[in-house]
């Protein structure tokens, strides 16, 4: 029953994060958390985000920008590895109840990002690439804050869509590096799952390429929105 509702998580997650801009890892970590540590959490739901990225790469790749992809991707490269190391230094509670703060924060930067204005520059994407590296290496969630920088580059979609793929990959392959380096391990039944969950992950990514086009991200905002609320709390209260 374990490896079916990880497998349910990561399907469903490939799909909706595919098509709301958010990565998956933004859907699997709150619901992961609830049941393995979370260091354990990153490593894995890392592992499955790293090969999300590849997918991103294999269906999106009408184009890439590759002066944003080192913009972003020098600054989130540093800021990912201090993340990441931060998360093994700080306790498993203490880090549970920052999370839980994050993801209420989260929440309202999801309902009042389009209130801001963000103009388009080198700088912007430093330090778009800075904080969203940081967020990712230590809660393993740094997509949204990506995609709002992202997004004031006023990309077309496909090319969107490669370019936070690419810039992700980058600073996936720092963390989990990291991560690995700090000790970190997975759990046997996680370990063995990967053989399933990653052609999961491809099969989710796969769906949202034929419905990215139809339906509109807004809707999927909202649900996951109030996801991250409920969850938020839930930590924030009752940490693990």
């Amino acid at each position: 029953m374990e490896i079916v509702l990880v497998l349910i998580v990561v399907l469903v997650a490939g799909i909706v994060g595919t098509l709301t801009g958010f990565g998956l890892s933004t859907i699997m970590i709150p619901v992961m958390v609830l049941f393995y540590p979370l260091t354990e959490v990153l490593l894995f739901v890392g592992i499955v985000h790293w090969f999300s990225d590849v997918w991103k790469l294999v269906f999106f790749r009408q184009g890439i920008h590759w002066k944003l992809i080192l913009s972003f991707g020098i600054p989130g490269i540093l800021a990912t590895i201090l993340g990441a190391w931060l998360a093994f230094d700080v306790s498993s509670k203490l880090l549970s109840r920052i999370l839980g703060v994050f993801l209420l924060v989260y929440v309202v930067l999801l309902f009042t990002k389009n209130a801001f204005q963000i103009r388009p520059s080198t700088g912007t994407a430093a330090l778009g690439g800075a904080l969203s590296g940081f967020f990712a290496g230590i809660f393993g969630m740094g997509g949204t804050i990506r995609s709002m920088f992202l997004l004031a580059f006023n990309l077309p979609k496909a090319v969107y869509l490669a370019t936070a793929g690419a810039i992700a990959l980058v600073i996936d392959s720092s963390r989990l590096a990291t991560y690995v380096a700090k000790g970190a391990i997975l759990h046997p039944t996680l370990s063995w799952g990967l053989l399933l969950f990653v052609p999961a992950s491809f099969l989710g990514a796969r769906i949202a390429k034929g419905l990215v086009d139809r339906i509109p991200q807004a809707h999927f905002r909202k649900v996951v929105a109030v996801f991250l609320l409920l969850v938020g709390l839930r930590l924030l209260f009752w940490p693990k």
